[in-house]
């Protein structure tokens, strides 16, 4: 009789030592799963130009062509092409915008040949049917990224005040006189991106209006990641060449 009380006496001590343990081990256990459960930060998206919420980090989804089409009406698409970044007249990216003419040169090199992009190309043409004020939109995403590289929206007359619209959201741009083609463009540069909005004489002289928004950064990435896939290429047919013979 005596042993069993000693027995239970001493499991009774032993009670609160192991739940002392236990909720030591609960609380670390809680901790951790608490700081992993945590968030991490996440980077800013950097902020740049849009057209109908379409950004430098928008991405070209279903949805995102859905929402576009409810807008502008039905597109057409293009999947590889080529991109020829020039606007107004052959000479103007040269001498105003140096920056885009040389991502021109590395899009187009070797000159003179016809060379495709993987990218994807959304065209409207019958805008004002939806009574959007547009004459026709293009609209070039890489398809290695889904990411927007170049916009282009042209439009005859400025009756929605467009440009005042763009200058509030803006602030006030930088203009530009052409000096040998009686034209006009104002421009906006954001984070190493721009959008211009150009006055353009037709042939008869009356004037149109173009905007174009070049995503520089994206055309950077996008320039890169083909001069990697290039690469590889090279290499993958020099391998298969030393294994022939």
């Amino acid at each position: 009789m005596r042993e069993q009380i000693k027995w239970h006496t001493k499991r009774a001590a032993v009670y609160p030592i192991v739940f002392f343990i236990l909720s030591v081990v609960i609380v670390f256990s809680c901790s951790d799963s608490q700081e992993s459960a945590s968030p991490k930060p996440t980077s800013k998206a950097v902020e740049s130009f849009t057209f109908f919420d379409i950004g430098r980090n928008t991405k070209l989804t279903k949805s995102v062509r859905k929402s576009l089409n409810t807008k502008l009406g039905r597109d057409a698409i293009e999947y590889r092409s080529i991109i020829d970044l020039k606007i107004n007249y052959p000479d103007f990216l040269k001498q105003q915008f140096p920056e885009i003419h040389e991502l021109n040169q590395q899009l187009n090199d070797p000159p003179g040949e016809r060379i495709e992009h993987n990218t994807v190309k959304l065209m409207y043409r019958y805008a004002q049917k939806e009574n959007i004020p547009f004459d026709y939109v293009e609209l070039l995403f890489s398809n290695y990224t889904q990411n927007p590289i170049v916009f282009r929206i042209e439009f005859k007359q400025d009756d929605s005040n467009i440009i005042e619209t763009l200058k509030s959201k803006y602030g006030e741009p930088k203009s530009i006189d052409w000096k040998q083609e009686n034209g006009q463009s104002i421009y906006w540069k954001k984070n190493r991106d721009y959008l211009i909005v150009s006055s353009v004489p037709d042939q008869f002289g009356e004037y149109g209006y173009e905007v174009v928004i070049y995503f520089a950064e994206n055309l950077r990435t996008l320039i890169d990641t083909e001069r990697a896939e290039k690469q590889k290429r090279e290499e993958e047919r020099a391998e298969s060449g030393k294994k022939a013979f």
